[in-house]
């Protein structure tokens, strides 16, 4: 249930914030510096994967039948 909450929410919220006004009409420093946007989105992404890895790896390392814990 908490889950399907937090979806909900980000899912209005996303909608909303692609609908507003200001949205619309756009930022032109945001648009001449897609060079570093990109390079910053990518090295997060890149980041959030690695992280995401060695979580999943902790967590069947810790939650296997032969670790005592």
């Amino acid at each position: 249930m908490v889950f399907a909450t937090i979806l909900l929410i980000g899912a209005v919220s996303t909608i909303m914030v692609g609908v507003s006004k200001k949205n619309k009409e756009g930022n032109p420093s945001y648009d001449s510096k897609t060079k570093g946007n990109w390079s910053r989105l990518s090295w997060i992404y890149i980041v959030v994967i690695v992280l995401g890895y060695v979580a999943l790896v902790a967590y069947i390392v810790q939650s296997s039948p032969g670790s005592s814990g």
